[in-house]
């Protein structure tokens, strides 16, 4: 992203400005946590990743080349569950093949493999409201995955899930990502998973007009356990020194929702 700025419109013709001049670079294999207050739009910078969403100023570029359009090499993983609930967990991962001209009986190969690797292999046939809320995200977690994207975009995935899923919903991504090693962006409005996660911990400002504010390496030897790095006397620095430049940001925001 290189000066990136969007805009909405609002019922009355008034401009929202949500972010402004947003200059952000995600290496290739690279996992990058953004966090801030809420409303700062953090969000709106995964679905302009995403091609959802057009800057009204600046240019994104995927590996290099103009995003024109939907980013076809990005995986999308949204905060609340995505699954079809007429189809087993089996189907909602196979049908993720369906656009790019996989056979059914291919695609649900693959997709009982996906599962396997996701601890769901006694799970195939059952539907959505038959899972817990950490299998419901690790079904979802799949349907992304096999389809092989390059970028992988995922908008506070473990928020609705209880802490201790959370641990494990995290130690299973990072299992994952250490084996694919794919580029990610990853929103959450937690500090400490952000760090236990990432190599690099973004701080926005709040909105609006929101910017980034902060650009925070994470120093920790990989790999990783979420619930043990936590205790480590280097986290600690690291969240002390970020949580410094982020709280002030989150009382503003605060602060703004008092006022409206």
């Amino acid at each position: 992203m290189a000066g990136v700025t969007i805009s909405f419109t609002l019922g009355n013709r008034s401009t929202y400005q949500a972010v402004k001049g947003i200059d952000l670079t995600v290496g290739p294999g690279e996992f990058v946590a953004i966090v801030g207050p809420t409303g700062c739009g953090k969000s709106t910078l995964l679905n302009a990743a995403a091609g959802l969403l057009q800057p009204s100023a600046g240019m994104l570029r995927i590996f290099g080349a103009p995003l024109m359009g939907l980013n076809r090499r990005a995986g999308y993983l949204f905060q609340q569950d995505a699954l079809m609930p007429w189809k087993t967990a089996l189907d909602n991962v196979a049908v993720a093949l369906e656009p790019v001209g996989i056979g059914r009986s291919e695609a649900r190969v693959r997709a009982r493999a996906w599962l396997g690797r996701m601890g769901l292999a006694g799970f195939a046939d059952r539907y959505p409201h038959m899972l817990s809320g950490g299998q419901r995200k690790r079904v979802g977690l799949a349907q992304m995955l096999i389809r092989d994207p390059e970028i992988l975009l995922m908008d506070e995935p473990f928020g609705p899930l209880d802490a201790q899923t959370r641990q494990i919903m995290g130690n299973l991504l990072l299992d994952l990502w250490a084996a694919e090693r794919k580029a990610v962006m990853f929103v959450t409005h937690d500090l400490e998973e952000a760090i236990a996660l990432a190599d690099r911990v973004i701080v926005m400002s709040a909105g609006p007009a929101a910017r980034l504010i902060g650009d925070y390496p994470v120093a920790l030897d990989r790999p990783r356990d979420i619930a043990e790095i936590r205790l480590e006397p280097a986290f600690r620095v690291i969240h002390k020194s970020i949580w410094a430049s982020l709280k002030g940001e989150v009382q503003r925001a605060y602060a703004q929702g008092e006022a409206v």
